[in-house]
């Protein structure tokens, strides 16, 4: 039997989908008292679209009622900093500064911050100071994408 988690996803993929969307990810947290639904696109996302989306992706979950009680739905885009937890999130992410905390220690530490720089279904490569890391999907307790603020020239100096 599928868990409520997938029963979700394949009721709420096609109708995003439809819209031009990316479901990204779905949450349920507090033994279903929240449901954490997030989308992506090419372009970005404005309110206006997610207040559109969370109307259509609440019916969809009130005509399958998976929760015994009330619940809150969140439907959001990933914004400039997101969880990375599944390989199409790394995929998408190959390029940008990620941080990354291993279950056990590889080049004798668990944190590790630098480029991404491969991904595929098995794992992924980050750039650390010079040096590649390779990392098992599984060898991951929690991996995001660090938004890198860049230093730009001052308004009325010269570059």
């Amino acid at each position: 039997m599928a868990s409520v988690q997938d029963r979700l996803w394949d009721r709420i993929d096609p109708y995003v989908a439809a819209e031009g969307i990316e479901l990204d990810d779905i949450e349920i947290l507090g033994g279903g008292q929240i449901v954490r639904v997030t989308v992506d696109a090419e372009a970005p996302i404005g309110v206006d679209l997610i207040a559109e989306l969370s109307k259509g992706i609440g019916r969809l979950i009130e005509d399958d009622d998976p929760f015994s009680g009330s619940y809150t739905l969140e439907v959001s885009s990933p914004g400039l900093e997101r969880k990375l937890t599944r390989a199409n999130h790394y995929r998408k992410s190959i390029g940008r500064d990620v941080k990354v905390k291993s279950f056990a220690p590889i080049e004798d530490d668990r944190n590790h911050q630098g480029a991404l720089v491969t991904a595929d279904e098995v794992g992924f490569t980050i750039e650390v100071n010079g040096t590649e890391r390779k990392f098992r999907y599984e060898d991951v307790s929690s991996a995001r994408t660090v938004f890198v603020w860049e230093k730009g020239a001052r308004p009325g100096k010269d570059a």
